[in-house]
């Protein structure tokens, strides 16, 4: 995806996960992306599901639930931003949001199904904006964004993870 507008609007980190986009089509590929995440996460053995590629890395489910309280945070951006408020809003550090989970073992297929339902919350939040508000620019962390770019980050992300889950938690004759 190469929209400029967004590239030269948008803080730096954000580029990687716009990298990661096939189209301009934002619901499509909300909707799309919501197909494979669930696909991929499915196809986890239940073995697999704790599994730490080493020591002090999160596991699988840890994953997953980064994914989505991060989706619940940028969700809560883009209806601030899409509602023209040019407050501030505080940054989060995930590390921080994940170390009060560490001991729990959550169990992958519920933490699908609460995917499942946050992403549908966020396309039918996106598919209440008009164009004048996913393109206004709030300001999350001191940095300024709009609504729309955050969406496109939401898809990224998740793209992103589900590569690294890839990358680092399977070996290459066992990738899903």
């Amino acid at each position: 995806m190469n929209i400029p507008s967004l590239y030269a609007s948008s803080p730096v980190y954000c580029h990687y996960y716009f990298d990661l986009v096939q189209t301009d089509d934002l619901l499509a590929e909300l909707s799309s992306d919501l197909d494979k995440t669930i696909e991929f996460f499915k196809s986890i053995p239940t073995e697999k599901e704790h599994f730490a590629y080493q020591e002090g890395k999160w596991t699988i489910t840890q994953l997953l639930r980064h994914i989505i309280d991060c989706e619940r945070i940028f969700a809560y951006r883009a209806l601030r931003f899409a509602r023209f408020d040019d407050t501030n809003l505080a940054g989060f550090d995930e590390d921080f949001y994940m170390a009060g989970l560490l001991s729990k073992k959550e169990n992958l297929d519920i933490l699908i199904e609460e995917f499942i339902s946050v992403r549908n919350a966020t396309i039918s939040l996106f598919e209440t904006f008009t164009d004048e508000m996913l393109d206004f620019h709030g300001t999350a962390n001191n940095l300024k964004v709009s609504a729309r770019a955050i969406g496109f980050c939401v898809v990224g992300h998740n793209m992103h993870h589900r590569e690294v889950l890839n990358q680092r938690y399977f070996r290459s004759d066992e990738k899903v």
